[in-house]
């Protein structure tokens, strides 16, 4: 049985989150370190899972609303003018899947979202190229498409997804 312990991101984790995030490309995009130092002082939810030997195996970046983050999607959501709390993205280990990490680190936007009155918790996911396991999480935990859209110059195919803050 593998013990997970959930913390707050620190700027001393950024080299650990960009390995894992490019590992698990192309489901998310790349992410320079410079980049992620920028979207990681954008969030209101930075969080990473670390395992027994405290390695990171999971991390979660969520963002409130009026941010100045340029992503596509980010935008998309903040146009549609919904009170929401959006998931940039979460990306967990081969080694921590099916094991709760993502439902609870997805718990833990919800509980910051019904802090600060979102109405929804929004995302989205990549269909092309497919990430059908992301699809499969996501729909478990009752998220619904409310569209889908062309990024990055129409090499990618996404599916945004919202979920009501209850």
């Amino acid at each position: 049985m593998q013990t997970l312990r959930l913390r707050v991101m620190r700027a001393t984790d950024i080299s650990a989150v960009a390995e894992l995030n490019a590992a698990a490309s192309p489901a998310v995009n790349l992410l320079s370190e410079e980049d992620l130092i920028s979207l990681h002082a954008m969030c209101d939810v930075a969080l990473v899972a670390t395992d027994r030997s405290r390695r990171i195996i999971a991390f979660l970046l969520s963002l409130g609303m009026g941010q100045p983050y340029e992503s596509e999607n980010y935008r998309w959501f903040e146009e549609r003018g919904v009170r929401h709390q959006y998931i940039d993205r979460i990306v967990v280990h081969e080694s921590a899947k099916g094991t709760g990490v993502g439902r609870a680190l997805y718990e833990s936007v919800f509980e910051r979202a019904r802090e600060r009155g979102a109405t929804e918790v929004t995302t989205e996911v990549q269909l092309d190229p497919p990430n059908p396991g992301s699809v499969t999480f996501h729909e478990h935990l009752g998220f619904q498409r409310v569209a889908e859209q062309h990024t990055r110059g129409g090499t990618v195919h996404v599916a945004l997804l919202a979920r009501a803050v209850y």
